[in-house]
């Protein structure tokens, strides 16, 4: 039976993608970015994200209340859930603990083998 795969797209600063990515990777080496014979693989475009913080935020750019432009990285990297040992919900809560921002903005998409 094959291993379920995911992609997982997530939004990051640009000035922190490289720290994001390798602590990802590091965690998660056999279950994130590996691809046959390639590890670390991933793939990202850059763009500019905004936002405006609310009361009851606390920012990690910006200031509650005024719009906020930043240079962010769009990150598409591949993930095979193994469930014993590590899998999607964990990449997923490791990016939340490790992401500059407060709240992360992703997207997780299963994979289907054709």
């Amino acid at each position: 039976m094959a291993m379920t795969r995911f992609k997982l797209v997530f939004f990051v600063p640009a000035t922190n993608t490289g720290a994001v990515l390798d602590h990802l990777f590091s965690r998660f080496p056999q279950h994130v970015g590996k691809i046959g014979n390639y590890e670390r693989c991933a793939f990202f475009s850059r763009g500019s994200g905004q936002f405006r913080p609310t009361t009851g935020a606390n920012p990690a750019i910006g200031v509650v209340g005024e719009l906020e432009h930043v240079e962010e990285d769009r990150v598409e990297v591949l993930v095979h859930d193994e469930k014993l040992v590590a899998g999607i919900k964990d990449v997923v809560e490791e990016l939340k603990k490790i992401h500059p921002y407060e709240t992360v903005a992703y997207d997780v998409y299963k994979l289907e083998d054709i």
